[in-house]
Parts: C-alpha cells; structure tokens; sequence
C-alpha cells in the first residue's frame, strides 16, 4: 500500500478542493452574464466532480492507494457538495430546509463513521447502495441547478434540478436512518 502523500490520485482529489473558490468566483466576473457563469460553473462542477470516480479508478489501476487518500477522498466531496449548496442557497435556487437537511447528514455521518472507527466498528457503517443513490441523484440535481435553464433545448433544468433536490434530500435522510440504524446496536453497547 503506497502511502504516500502527494500520489497523482491523491492529487486528483485535492482538485476537488481547489476547485470550490473557482467556481464560486465564476459569480463575481461581473464581466460576465448570468448564463454564462451558470454555464462555467456547471461545467467546472462537473468535471471536477468527475475526478472522484477518476481517482478512485487510478488509485486501484496504479496501485497508489493510500490511508490519506481514503481519508481525503469523502472529504473533498463533501466540501464540494456543500460549498455548491450554499452557493445556490445564496441565489435563491436552493430551500434552506433541503440544503440543512443534506449538509446537516454530511456532518453527522461523516462524525457517526468517526466515532464508529475509534471503537473498531466502522464496518457497520460502511457505505450502503442507498448513500451512493443519494450521492448520484445529487451529482446531477447540483449542476441541473447551477445551469438554471433550458439544456438543449429540451431540459428545463431548474423544473429537474429542484426535483431531484427533494428526491435527493429523501433519499439523504433515508440512508442517515439506515447508518444510525447500524450503528444503533453498537452505541447502545458503549452508552450502557
């Protein structure tokens, strides 16, 4: 196992973070129009969100798998994901409830499976077939709404990014009820 620091998918999933104040900042060029931002930022969005499959590919592919890597690599979602919600919350394309609830379950998830690995049970809170659903519902309802607009002619990508918001916020809350679910026999035990 290669642990080193710097690997090229390690910093594949700095990008991610890097790239947060760049798209943040496509909505300060003034010198821009608004569907112009919303188009570069989409597209920033998502090829970056795109080096977390990318990584995780090379990472096996090459053998650079690292405990630092594993480590960072959630985290740069999560960064990525949030600073992309609070940046639709702060244009109006977001409910300030949907955007809680999702970054309000990053927090305690993300402290659940910390807990749950400091007591040597962070299998029970590995990752399910319903948090990646979460995730990819997401990925798209995201971009749908930074694009705000009509894609190709054919998408009204506001009318889908909001409904894949909600769906995505369901779908948030069902896989923190299932991680809490089974962490729930081992929390017990330690509160006792």
């Amino acid at each position: 196992m290669n642990t080193m620091f710097f690997t090229i998918p390690t910093i594949m999933t700095w990008t991610r973070i890097v790239a947060i104040p760049l798209i943040i900042g496509v909505y300060y060029l003034d010198s821009l129009t608004v569907e112009t931002q919303n188009l570069i930022a989409t597209i920033m969005f998502v090829l970056f969100a795109l080096t977390d499959w990318l990584d995780g590919f090379l990472a096996r592919k090459l053998n650079q798998t690292s405990a630092f890597g594993a480590f960072l690599d959630p985290v740069a979602d999560k960064f990525l994901v949030c600073a992309a919600l609070l940046m639709l919350l702060q244009m109006d394309r977001v409910n300030v409830l949907i955007a809680l609830i999702i970054i309000g379950r990053e927090i305690a998830i993300s402290s659940l499976r910390e807990w749950m690995a400091q007591i040597g049970a962070s299998k029970s809170v590995a990752v399910h077939m319903v948090g990646k659903v979460k995730t990819t519902v997401q990925m798209v309802a995201i971009p749908f709404l930074l694009y705000n607009g009509t894609l190709f002619g054919l998408i009204d990508t506001r009318f889908w990014g909001a409904v894949l918001i909600v769906v995505a916020a369901v779908l948030t809350v069902w896989s923190m009820v299932y991680y809490m679910q089974k962490a729930l026999p081992e929390i017990r035990a330690r509160v006792k």
